[in-house]
């Protein structure tokens, strides 16, 4: 029996034997992945109707790989106040933005309470509109600077109004990678176990890897399998009462970072990664190609290698962008639509937690 096949009969193999998995042609994994999704969604594709909001760059860590952060790379720091933010939101909302995404740096001058007195008037100002707030990095910043215990921060947060999580942080699990690129961030068991928790709480999030740079192929599967084993059971999932929504394979933007990596993946690279992420994870039933961080073409092309969501309009994008992606001004729901029904899919809007809205 092949690798292939022994992976589609759930044999738990390791991370080791798993990355063989790249010496697949690209066709015959986009094959196997888009035979699981379409059994899944059949041809839909799903986007929402989003903004981004980072209420500030300036960062108590430094990761190497970062361009966003306030740094010799990007010297312009800023803070926006909470009345700044609300005022984002309110605007948002009159355009018909049904989720903010409020992510940031991990800020040495907000207080504890400044973070959930934003929350807290977010859902004031904005009831309707879904709070998707606070990757584990930033939830392990706030635990280790208050000294609060990260089931505290998680508790405060849902309380204040927070919704779900995203799935940033998580970069790649393997320490020694973490070690190197992003040394003194979250380390990989704690990001798993803030993201278990939440779950328990019966929210749901997301979970993202970011690829191409130093890590190896055996470092993305590992990171896969990290993933799988603590996604909760298939019918609290289903229920959307914990667990991750989707799986978010990030791609390492080059430019305006420490990192110094000339050499972009290439297309047929990406798309095996996308491809065998669907086949691996067989228990979260999302796969994202965010196009911010792909380009629109190639999200769009991995729709047919197993991915079935786009991520949104965002409308303002600070983070991949700042990293050299043509992303800063997100893109028209029309346009997503029209490019979307061009590949040969059906476009449906969803929300936040992958409820359906409108097929267009």
């Amino acid at each position: 029996m092949d690798l292939l096949e022994r992976v589609l009969n759930k044999e738990n193999l390791k991370a080791s034997e798993l990355s063989a998995l790249y010496d697949y042609d690209i066709f015959t994994l986009g094959k196997v992945a888009d035979e699981m999704r379409k059994k899944k969604y059949s041809n839909k594709v799903f986007f929402n109707i989003n903004r981004h909001i980072n209420p500030t760059n300036i960062c108590a860590d430094v990761c190497r790989f970062c361009a966003f952060s306030a740094s010799r790379k990007n010297p312009n720091p800023y803070e926006m106040s909470i009345d700044e933010i609300v005022s984002q939101v309110l605007a948002c909302q009159n355009r018909g933005i049904k989720e903010v995404h409020i992510v940031s740096a991990h800020s040495p001058n907000y207080s504890y309470e400044w973070y959930l007195d934003m929350f807290m008037a977010v859902k004031k100002a904005a009831p309707n509109i879904h709070l998707k707030a606070m990757t584990a990095a930033e939830v392990d910043y706030l635990d280790r600077k208050f000294d609060k215990g990260y089931q505290k921060v998680l508790e405060d947060m849902a309380k204040c109004g927070v919704d779900s999580m995203p799935g940033g942080g998580a970069e790649i699990f393997d320490e020694k990678v973490r070690q190197y690129i992003c040394k003194g961030k979250v380390n990989s068991q704690r990001w798993l176990e803030i993201h278990n928790y939440w779950h328990q709480l019966g929210k749901m999030s997301n979970a993202t890897m970011l690829f191409g740079h130093v890590e190896t192929r055996e470092h993305r599967i590992d990171h896969m399998l990290r993933l799988r084993n603590i996604q909760q059971d298939s019918n609290i999932v289903e229920a959307k009462k914990g667990g991750f929504n989707a799986f978010i394979p990030l791609l390492y933007q080059n430019q305006n970072n420490f990192l110094n990596i000339k050499e972009n993946l290439s297309g047929q690279e990406i798309l095996k990664t996308l491809s065998i992420a669907r086949i691996i994870l067989d228990n979260i039933p999302h796969i994202k190609a965010y196009w911010a961080s792909l380009s629109l073409n190639v999200a769009l092309i991995a729709q047919e290698f197993g991915a079935d969501d786009m991520d949104g309009t965002i409308e303002n994008e600070s983070i991949q962008s700042a990293g050299g992606a043509k992303s800063k001004n997100g893109v028209s729901k029309e346009l997503m639509i029209a490019q979307i029904k061009d590949a040969g899919f059906r476009p449906i809007e969803r929300d936040s937690l992958y409820n359906e809205l409108q097929e267009y």
